[in-house]
């Protein structure tokens, strides 16, 4: 039995074929050196599609560090990547995506900072080679959620980097089944070490996000870490309220005072209920939101359920 500390390494999988082997190399060269280290590999697979699942197995065959989660369906991009970090063993764990676009070669960086006494040390994109629209998109949504969360958030954050055991201990008892993991950490108080790289752009495979999923995203981290959406739909109510009624009170005076050259037409009331009720949709929407995130915590259904494990009995 080896004294040497653990470390977990958990990358998520969605038909990712065409990455898995050579992410596996890459991690395996990042840690090479790091030999007063023992390591776990775990791939938790979102109920793969293509022949992602017959390339765990073979290398969880030729290397039983390799171990491999596979989900029973797909259980989304945000329960599937935290359920494979909470089932992870080691002192700290590092998570990074299979899709090569959080380079392994930072692993010692994290290991070193972690070392110095961080509990947490997150990878940053400041620049990003991918699609340049969606990359200013997450920057500018990073600086809306960062100015009315109650927290401070780490922008330009995806998720990748080294945690502690000790948060991750903290998160098993928070016990979110939905949660937004990037504000939940930030939430715990711990410093953060960032380290920046240059996301590069992705070579194989396409991306598994779309516009629902990037909206899922930015939603759950709005309504998980700020009260102020809902406020401001209570202001503006109020203020369309208040503006309802005086601009009825000038209607009505002007309409007395010059009764037969004041015609009032349908105009200005056709556009008026227009715009309240889109107004109403809108923040009956947010509202709505918040509901939907109180109810999926009341439900407390399994975060994911596996079809099957490899190699944890070693």
């Amino acid at each position: 039995m080896s004294e040497r500390p653990l470390l977990s390494i958990v990358t998520p999988c969605f038909n990712e074929e065409a990455n898995v082997d050579e992410l596996y190399a890459r991690v395996k060269a990042a840690i090479a050196d790091l030999t007063k280290y023992d390591f776990e590999l775990i791939f938790i697979d979102n109920h793969s599609e293509d022949g992602t699942v017959a390339k765990l197995r073979d290398l969880a065959a030729r290397d039983p560090a390799v171990k491999v989660i596979v989900n029973a369906r797909n259980f989304g991009h945000i329960r599937s990547p935290y359920y494979g970090i909470l089932q992870s063993r080691g002192v700290a764990t590092i998570y990074l995506a299979s899709d090569l676009q959080d380079p392994p070669e930072l692993i010692p960086q994290f290991i070193q900072h972690w070392e110095e006494g961080y509990k947490l040390v997150m990878a940053i994109k400041p620049v990003s080679k991918g699609v340049a629209w969606v990359h200013a998109l997450r920057k500018a949504y990073y600086r809306f959620v960062d100015g009315i969360s109650d927290i401070s958030l780490v922008a330009d954050s995806t998720g990748f980097g080294l945690y502690d055991r000790k948060v991750l201990d903290h998160l098993r008892q928070i016990n979110d089944p939905y949660p937004f993991l990037r504000g939940l950490i930030c939430e715990l108080g711990y410093d953060i070490k960032t380290i920046p790289f240059d996301q590069p752009r992705r070579l194989r495979g396409i991306s598994k996000n779309n516009f629902y999923t990037l909206y899922d995203i930015a939603m759950l981290g709005i309504v998980s870490h700020s009260k102020v959406p809902i406020r401001i739909a209570a202001f503006v109510g109020f203020a369309l309220g208040t503006i309802s009624v005086l601009a009825a009170i000038v209607f009505l005076i002007l309409k007395m005072l010059f009764w037969d050259s004041f015609p009032l037409g349908i105009a200005p009331v056709v556009i008026g209920l227009f715009f309240l009720f889109g107004v109403q949709l809108m923040f009956i929407g947010i509202l709505g939101e918040y509901i939907g995130s109180i109810h999926t915590y009341l439900q407390r259904r399994p975060v994911v359920v596996e079809k099957e494990r490899i190699n944890f009995e070693r």
